[in-house]
């Protein structure tokens, strides 16, 4: 029986190849899917290790010591440490044993000599192996005792040069904080300038996270003052911060060793908790881990979600390919039936000739499907470090016993029929119910899974993960049942009308036992392709909004400690005609003031510089809101100011005022509120010389504040306000009594009078302890756009935290690097509205493509330090080295296997159909039936058939996204505030679709042209 089982696999071979081709396919993507997850999570871990941040890959021990200990009579006796007791580097050896790091010790603390100015110290420094990673510009390295090196910039300013004696001695910051300066804490040293020193490469791994170079606002570029151990110790000083720096090498980061790694930090942590000991452990590296771990967990569902419609597609194509082939081959087992031969043997000749077709291809399918997932890991991520990992092989033996599985089923009827059932061409109608009864079933599975889906929100466990490939294959049989009874009508109406060609393509589909089934797989094919482009393209559109709104622009530069003012100014003279820079910074969170956070732009450049949405109003629109015309604010400008003041009814102490004024400055050096003294009962002139108004300075508001608790009856007239030094008008007489000219709350009343300005009081001063009389040129209430809905609140925190009234400027669908849910303001006008704005949170500078290679050169000469610096295309590569983006290469893979699955079906029905087909076109020509007829029905069936399932799948797989396609996690499992797209473009679906179609076509039109040949036309 096994000789006569291969004797029908050589006669039939062209199928049993096909047939072991699709079971080959079957197990490959079986296998494929485990052995993709396993090189996709090295990929993922590899690709964020690239892109991770300095600080993440590594970790620092840090102590502050006092190597002084302070005695009852004031007398300095050595530390602890100093007389044997446990020593920092004892305790950081022991503590950071972690394998696969490379550690560098430091030591530092402030000094001060060498400055004039007393606001300004210098980090005094020692690092190991400190002279291989600077570049000696003049001079030479550390090679004695009381050696020092000095930075380029700092020699510059300074004056210094190599060879020079200086004097430092350690400080303290002055416990006083309203006074910015140092204090000495140990006896002067004399010390030798042995040369000035560049950094090779500032942001190498060496110097950690120390941030060494990082600028102060008084002193520009950070330059320590770099020494040899030795000197640093023997130098009379305080406390000192001791520092190892760890940096992870390869092996320490090396993918199958980071859940090792965690381990190690979770040990490490518990161990610092345990010895309890002032040395503090600082990494990022369990971030890093954090965000692997979600990139992985990404894939780990991504990945399913196809792998589970292409495995049954598979399991789906072999069924309907061996069924088909037993259909042709019926009338042999009719005649093995009828001549009575035992079961075993009716089902070895029924089954082996597809059994073993399958098996071969199964056999050869556990090695491919490794393989190719090694090519295609090789080509998309060659830096993930992939080796070939045979564990996937686990899987193959369920895929070919699936596959197997697949054979039995579809020869079922074979096996257990009549011998006149199987002498019949078409199917019984009791098989025409087990077939409603299985699609029934399809389609209650689809419904329930999609149900589950939406009521778990989106978790794709359980019957969830199976909701598209049920809904797509239920879809495609419902299809199937709905199509062919059109396509029976339409050909007997072709047929009446003597169109014989079309007549006979329609009914040879309508017809054909297994048809029906065909289709259905088509469908599916075609829908499994589409729903991998939906999941794609619509992915790759979500990080292109990532890269431009999430960020804001092409390029952000993140700048240190900079007020905004000094930030507008700065940006201002970088780019004068506002082409390609803009000033942006962070509204601090002021509580409840506001349910939503804000950002403060220059919005006369948001149209030239910032990424934009492309629905809701345009930015040059939005900006026309919120930067309306206003008068131009006074401004004096000197250092010095008066103002005239007329006062009446003030009773110091308990019915007093204080007099201040607000001023930014003109070149952008900082804001001020300045105290000008207490109101008299006379008429006065209260000056004041101003430090940040050097050059000139505008004034944001005059203000009055209460001494006393009882409330104000008192009456003031503002006479003047005068710049001094050469003394002149800030606002001439008539504007500035016009009460037009200011704004004011409430608690005052503005009235014109003969010499001025009359300020009266309401009874609420009595609980307002500070009133502000702004000028005109300030927009009180400040315009407005919100993302997200009305706000809660008509107020929201301004520039120092404290609220300010609000006016509606139109609404947002998003303010760019927020998401849909903020508040855009003028950061001008922001800026005018708040008295003492203090330090910007996160000042940044926006960048169009644009700016000039050399900004950052130009950002560092205004005394601006970039301390981030972030390009729109360093976060798409970084995006892409992600989870999600990785996990979609495999939707690719299984869109192409698909068609395949879909092409050897087509290849295997045609086999199956050539000899019937040939018999009945052979006889119908013999009958007289014209060639072109004859031709027609030859060549455009299966081409049709194609056509119309293209036509249907394409929708298929645009409502199975619809229902299921917004639970999968593409952009990780936290996606940002941001209007990401849920829907593909038309035009990549289409192109897909047409795509596919040519493919299906060109492999129908050669199996009718085989066909052809073997008719006599």
């Amino acid at each position: 029986m096994i000789s006569l089982v291969f004797v029908m696999l050589w006669h039939r071979r062209g199928q049993a190849v096909t047939l072991a081709l699709l079971g080959l396919l079957a197990v490959t993507s079986a296998v494929a899917a485990p052995a993709y997850l396993i090189a996709v999570d090295r990929a993922v871990a590899v690709g964020q290790i690239a892109t991770a941040e300095p600080n993440e890959l590594g970790l620092v021990a840090r102590a502050v010591q006092d190597e002084r200990v302070a005695t009852e009579d004031d007398t300095q006796v050595p530390s602890p440490a100093e007389q044997g007791g446990l020593q920092f580097g004892d305790v950081a050896t022991a503590l950071i044993a972690l394998p696969g790091f490379t550690y560098v010790y430091s030591a530092e603390y402030w000094v001060i000599g060498i400055d004039a100015n007393p606001a300004n110290a210098g980090l005094f420094v020692y690092r190991q192996d400190v002279c291989a990673h600077l570049q000696i510009l003049t001079g030479r390295c550390l090679a004695a005792e009381g050696d020092v090196l000095l930075g380029e910039h700092t020699a510059q300013r300074l004056n210094l040069k190599a060879g020079d004696s200086i004097e430092l001695r350690s400080a303290l910051p002055s416990p006083d904080p309203k006074k910015r300066v140092w204090l000495p804490d140990g006896k002067p040293r004399r010390l030798l300038i042995a040369g000035t020193y560049r950094p090779i490469e500032p942001g190498a791994g060496f110097w950690g996270a120390r941030g060494y170079f990082t600028a102060t606002p008084e002193t520009g570029p950070g330059e320590p003052i770099f020494t040899a151990a030795v000197t640093q110790q023997t130098m009379d000083h305080g406390k000192i911060t001791l520092a190892m720096d760890g940096r992870a090498g390869p092996a320490a980061l090396h993918p199958d060793r980071l859940g090792r790694l965690r381990a190690d930090l979770q040990n490490l942590e518990q161990t610092t908790d345990d010895v309890g000991t002032a040395v503090q452990i600082d990494t990022g590296m369990t971030a890093l881990l954090d965000r692997i771990d979600i990139g992985q967990s990404s894939t780990r569902l991504l990945v399913p979600v196809l792998a589970v419609p292409l495995i049954l597609l598979a399991c789906f194509t072999i069924f309907l390919t061996v069924g088909y082939g037993l259909e042709g081959r019926q009338s042999e087992l009719a005649v093995v039936a009828l001549r009575g031969s035992r079961w075993w043997t009716r089902w070895w000749l029924a089954a082996g000739e597809s059994l073993i077709a399958v098996l071969a291809g199964a056999l050869c399918g556990c090695l491919i499907g490794q393989l190719l997932v090694d090519a295609i890991a090789a080509i998309v991520f060659p830096d993930g470090g992939v080796p070939s990992d045979w564990s996937s092989l686990r899987y193959a033996p369920l895929a070919a016993g699936a596959a197997l599985l697949s054979v039995m089923v579809a020869q079922r009827r074979q096996f257990v029929g009549s011998v006149a059932g199987l002498l019949r061409r078409n199917p019984s109608t009791a098989n025409g119910r087990w077939a409603i009864a299985a699609e029934a079933l399809a389609v209650l599975l689809a419904i329930v899974a999609s149900v589950q889906l939406v009521l778990s929100q989106g978790s794709l466990t359980g019957v969830g993960l199976f909701a598209p490939a049920i809904l797509m294959l239920a879809l495609g049989l419902l299809a199937a049942r709905a199509l062919l009874p059109l396509i029976s009508r339409y050909a007997v109406r072709a047929l009446h009308r003597g169109r014989l060609g079309v007549a006979l393509a329609g009914l040879q589909l309508a017809r054909r036992p297994g048809a029906g089934r065909l289709f259905a797989l088509l469908v599916a094919t075609v829908a499994v392709a589409g729903y991998a482009t939906c999941a794609v393209d619509t992915a790759a559109a979500g990080r292109g909004v990532e890269t431009t709104l999430g960020i804001g622009a092409d390029r952000v530069l993140t700048v240190q400690t900079a007020q905004p003012q000094q930030l507008l100014t700065a940006v201002r003279r970088i780019d004068p005609d506002g082409d390609f820079a803009m000033a942006v910074t962070r509204l601090p969170p002021s509580g409840s003031a506001t349910d939503a956070p804000g950002l403060a732009v220059d919005s006369t450049r948001l149209a030239a510089v910032a990424a934009w949405p492309g629905d809701g109003p345009g930015p040059a629109e939005v900006a026309g809101r919120l930067h309306p015309e206003l008068p131009a604010p006074p401004e004096f400008p000197g250092p010095d100011i008066a103002v005239d003041v007329s006062a009446s009814g003030l009773v110091p102490g308990t019915k007093g005022l204080r007099l201040q004024v607000s001023v930014s400055s003109l070149t952008g050096i900082g804001d001020a509120v300045i105290e000008l003294g207490e109101l008299q009962n006379r008429p006065a002139t209260y000056q004041q010389r101003i430090a940040v108004c050097q050059e000139g300075c505008r004034i944001d508001g005059i203000g009055l504040a209460r001494t006393g608790t009882s409330p104000i009856t008192a009456e003031v007239v503002l006479r003047g306000l005068r710049a001094t030094g050469p003394d002149r008008e800030v606002l001439p007489a008539a504007r500035l009594a016009d009460p037009n000219n200011w704004r004011v709350g409430p608690e005052v009343r503005l009235a014109r009078a003969p010499d001025g300005l009359r300020l009266g009081f309401t009874e609420s001063v009595s609980v307002s302890p500070l009133v502000w009389i702004k000028p005109a040129s300030t927009p009180d209430p400040i315009p407005i756009a919100v993302a997200g809905g009305r706000l809660t609140a008509d107020v929201i925190g301004g520039l120092d935290a404290k609220p300010m009234l609000i006016a509606d400027a139109g609404t947002l669908p998003v303010v760019p690097r927020l998401g849909r849910r903020a508040v855009l303001v003028d950061l001008e006008y922001a800026d005018r509205m708040t008295m003492n704005a203090g330090l910007g949170t996160t000042p940044q500078i926006w960048l169009n493509a644009a700016a000039p290679p050399d900004i950052l050169d130009r950002v560092s000469a205004q005394g601006l330090t970039v301390i981030a610096d972030v390009r729109s295309d360093q976060v798409r590569r970084r995006l892409e080295q992600q989870g999600p983006a990785l996990a979609l290469w495999f939707h690719v893979l299984a869109g192409a296997l698909a068609v395949l699955l879909g092409a050897g079906a087509l290849v295997l029905a045609a086999a199956v159909d050539r000899r019937r087909r040939v018999e009945d076109l052979s006889a119908l020509r013999t009958q007289g039936l014209r060639p072109g007829p004859a031709g027609q029905a030859m060549l455009w069936t299966y081409p049709a058939l194609v056509a119309v399932a293209v036509v249907i799948g394409l929708p298929v797989a645009a409502i199975a996204w619809l229902v299921t396609g917004w639970a999968l996690p593409l952009a990780g499992p936290y996606p940002p505030d941001l209007p990401l797209p849920g829907w593909p473009r038309v035009t990549v679906l289409l192109a897909v679709g047409a795509a596919v179609l040519l493919v299906l076509t060109a492999v129908a039109v050669a199996t009718g042209r085989d066909l052809r040949r073997r008719v006599t036309l």
